[in-house]
């Protein structure tokens, strides 16, 4: 059972944290995050700047040293960040940039479209969105017209799943983490995005899970057995994050 971990965090309190809505994380090296996934069969993974790492690059580009080519980085840039540090930036292994609109920290919502569109063109990067779906209405016909765009931790909210599904149609794809963070029915909201585009799901721990009511479990990835066969199980845990990150097998 190969496991691409699409979504987790890395805070080294070597770099600058930033305290966000009076919430500072906890440290958490690479060594925690081998620590915690041992076992798992994790084959590569995604490392996802949060709100509280700002605009810093240096954590990153140390994380991705640490752990190898097999992991990738999605980061938070300004709008304005030149092409020459977007493609430096390529060549250590970021593959994305973030949008935090639940939390902040990162560039804000109305460059969307043009900074999606520029760091596509130039570097083949797709752009991921932690909001609440039930705000996607009024982005939506941005997101349509994107070339590739993915949102964090199921929407959040049962209340958005049905405008999600609307995009998840368009070719959106969805990160199948923060169960213990969700106010949703996990079980439906799964199956849902599913029966839309086999495609679309990306599993991810979400370690070290900050702010989160539940921290991720083991149990996380039975869910996903319990639910599908194994070969869509093959394509959630692996294969879909394999082809979005690194346009490979």
């Amino acid at each position: 059972m190969r496991i691409f971990d699409a979504h987790f965090h890395i805070i080294d309190f070597n770099y600058p944290i930033i305290e966000n809505q009076g919430y500072t994380p906890p440290s958490y090296g690479t060594e925690d995050y081998r620590k915690d996934t041992l076992g798992l069969h994790i084959k590569g993974g995604a490392i996802v700047s949060g709100s509280f790492q700002g605009f810093d690059q240096q954590y990153l580009i140390n994380a991705l040293s640490e752990l190898g080519p097999a992991y990738c980085g999605v980061t938070q840039l300004p709008f304005d960040t030149s092409n020459e540090e977007i493609l430096k930036l390529n060549e250590v292994g970021v593959k994305a940039l973030r949008f935090n609109i639940k939390r902040g920290g990162s560039e804000d919502l109305s460059k969307l479209d043009y900074f999606a569109r520029r760091v596509h063109e130039l570097a083949g990067w797709h752009s991921e969105l932690y909001i609440d779906s039930k705000e996607l209405p009024d982005i939506a016909s941005i997101i349509e017209k994107l070339p590739a765009v993915s949102v964090d931790h199921l929407g959040l909210s049962e209340e958005g799943l049905p405008h999600l599904l609307k995009l998840v149609d368009r070719g959106v794809h969805v990160k199948a983490t923060g169960f213990g963070r969700v106010d949703l029915n996990v079980e439906n909201a799964l199956k849902s995005i599913y029966e839309v585009n086999p495609q679309a799901l990306m599993f991810g721990t979400d370690l070290p899970s900050t702010r989160a009511k539940r921290p991720f479990h083991r149990c996380d990835i039975e869910i996903i057995r319990q639910i599908f066969d194994g070969k869509a199980v093959e394509r959630i845990l692996y294969e879909n994050a394999m082809r979005w990150y690194f346009k490979t097998l």
